[in-house]
């Protein structure tokens, strides 16, 4: 019911309209990794999958903002069923990404934001090195680039409420980690295949 909600929420707000570039909404395991500039970017990109893959899509978000309770609790918890990763190391052998390996091993598809903060620029910045990670001990999961045209300025960080404007998700084509690549060479490619997605 509340995932329902927050997919007619966004539609009506902002639209999430998606453009499938490359790639198509089929039922394969992926990692769809995007450009982060609002707080409407979760939902926008969530409910621009359609609903038979909305159902085994998790958001990946940070638990110092997301895992509280009250509204967001409530978002990010029935809404979106988020995977919830700690960004302060509270042991320092702790690895942050292993709830993601679970989700993916649990044959899991996940939504990432590999810039690792929302940012206000229009060019993105650097990707931090989860999504190489992800890629090496999950070689089998599918990494389809998006890039989120509008929501910055349908809800800019900072802002309490959303303008209403249209916001379009573009959908690329599946990114191939080449085996032996470098880590910071594949994390380059990766934000230039979102960045090429911009209109």
């Amino acid at each position: 019911m509340i995932s329902r909600l927050l997919a007619a929420l966004s539609k009506a707000l902002i639209g999430a309209y998606p453009r499938w570039i490359g790639s198509q909404p089929e039922p394969r395991q992926r990692i769809y990794f995007a450009n982060h500039a609002s707080h409407l970017d979760t939902v926008a990109l969530w409910s621009a999958l359609p609903p038979f893959l909305r159902r085994r899509t998790r958001p990946v978000a940070a638990r110092d903002y997301w895992g509280g309770g009250g509204l967001k609790g409530l978002i990010a918890g029935p809404g979106l069923n988020v995977v919830l990763i700690d960004r302060q190391r509270e042991q320092a052998d702790a690895d942050p990404l292993k709830p993601l390996y679970d989700a993916l091993a649990a044959g899991e598809s996940l939504i990432l934001f590999p810039e690792g903060t929302r940012n206000p620029e229009p060019a993105m910045l650097p990707f931090k090195s989860g999504l190489f990670h992800l890629a090496q001990r999950h070689p089998h999961v599918e990494l389809i680039p998006v890039y989120l045209d509008n929501a910055r300025r349908s809800m800019p960080k900072g802002s309490l409420l959303p303008v209403p404007l249209i916001c379009t998700v573009r959908f690329g084509a599946p990114l191939v980690a080449l085996p032996g690549e470098d880590k910071a060479v594949f994390l380059q490619r990766a934000r230039d295949a979102v960045q090429a997605l911009a209109p």
